[in-house]
């Protein structure tokens, strides 16, 4: 999963148009007006021993897809979108619980969000403690 500081791999995206409309046909949808997230169970089975290692980081398994049409904007504009969301997506990985789909669909204001506003709206959205809300973080609750 490349940990929760690693890289966005291969294995942390929604490849399959299969799992696109599974997640959006029985996820769970929650929007602002500049983006929504649509999150389900991950229907996905382990490939090999390491995935089944109590070991595996905490959000070991969720995935990410992102669509932003050309509504949006140019090029540019989708892709810096579409890099905050992985970056946001990897920086927080260890908030979300095990084996989650998500697709977030940008919307036209979506792209006019700073990282920080961005941020904040993700977090509303999967409604996510703030750091330091008054609740220990998920690796020392055991």
């Amino acid at each position: 999963m490349g940990g929760e500081t690693g890289r966005f791999r291969r294995s942390d995206r929604l490849l399959d148009g299969r799992d696109f409309r599974r997640v959006l046909r029985e996820g769970r949808r929650r929007g602002s007006a500049e983006l929504v997230v649509v999150t389900a169970s991950s229907r996905r089975k382990p490939r090999n021993s390491e995935d089944l290692s109590p070991a595996r980081p905490i959000g070991a398994g969720s995935r990410l897809g992102i669509t932003a049409s050309r509504k949006v904007g140019n090029a540019v504009v989708r892709n810096r979108f579409k890099r905050r969301i992985r970056e946001w997506f990897r920086q927080h990985r260890g908030e979300l619980p095990d084996a989650l789909d998500m697709v977030v669909i940008a919307r036209r204001s979506g792209a006019e969000l700073s990282f920080g506003e961005l941020d904040q709206r993700m977090r509303d959205l999967l409604r996510l403690r703030q750091a330091g809300a008054g609740d220990t973080p998920r690796e020392e609750r055991r």
